[in-house]
């Protein structure tokens, strides 16, 4: 969803939406937290407006929600919705495949080879950087097509699962996998081979949807436990 940013206003709540959003991903705002508009208003030292903005904001964009009376709450997490759109992506990212074999489309994947295809001395270690050029991958690979509509829907689809998405390269063996899995979905691509391409990155999609949900599963308890301690104190 675009954030407007016109006055300094819209630009205020533009910071607030992106604050309370990094405080969702990274747990800091459980799922099922309650607060009001003035505990966010307090904390962050503005006034409601603004803040009110960004959490309409992230209401639409499916974080949190509002009850009558009650205020706001981060959205309980929901792996099913999740798991729908993991399948909305494969099911774009192995059209896309069909469609670069099919009207041989490979030379746009040039830069994506460059990336990938690489010796291990040449391969990122750290885990953001990791994430970002994984997210241009699975982009650049729907992008190859030329249909910018289903680039559009994609690019909606990985914005939704960025929140879980990004927990996958928190442990250094994944991102070794990574490297080697999209290595061979592009060698497969280059060979002409579609079938052995799409069956790599059903599997490679699949490893990282269960890793990202037992990681999110430890770090949701995990945040659960320190907040528990931090009340009995």
């Amino acid at each position: 969803m675009s954030k407007p940013s016109a006055t300094p206003q819209n630009s205020l709540a533009a910071q607030i939406y992106a604050q309370l959003k990094a405080d969702i991903f990274d747990f800091r705002l459980l799922p099922g937290d309650k607060f009001s508009e003035g505990d966010i208003a307090a904390r962050m030292k503005v006034s409601r407006t603004p803040v009110r903005q960004a959490l309409f904001w992230l209401q639409h964009d499916g974080y949190v929600d509002v009850h009558f009376r009650s205020g706001w709450q981060v959205r309980n997490f929901d792996f099913k919705f999740f798991e729908d759109l993991y399948e909305v992506r494969v099911m774009m990212e192995t059209a896309a495949i069909e469609r670069i074999v099919a009207d041989g489309l490979q030379d746009r994947l040039q830069t994506l080879r460059s990336a990938w295809c690489v010796s291990t001395r040449k391969q990122l270690t750290d885990p953001a950087a990791v994430a970002a050029l994984d997210e241009a991958f699975h982009s650049q690979l729907v992008e190859a097509v030329g249909n910018r509509e289903m680039a559009r829907i994609h690019h909606d689809v990985t914005e939704r699962i960025r929140i879980v998405r990004r927990l996958d390269f928190t442990k250094p063996p994944r991102i070794k996998a990574t490297y080697r899995e999209h290595a061979t979905i592009i060698d497969a691509l280059l060979a002409d081979d579609a079938v052995d391409a799409q069956t790599r990155i059903r599997a490679h999609i699949a490893q990282s949807q269960e890793e990202v949900r037992q990681i999110t599963l430890y770090m949701m308890q995990a945040a659960r436990e320190r907040f528990s301690v931090r009340a009995e104190r």
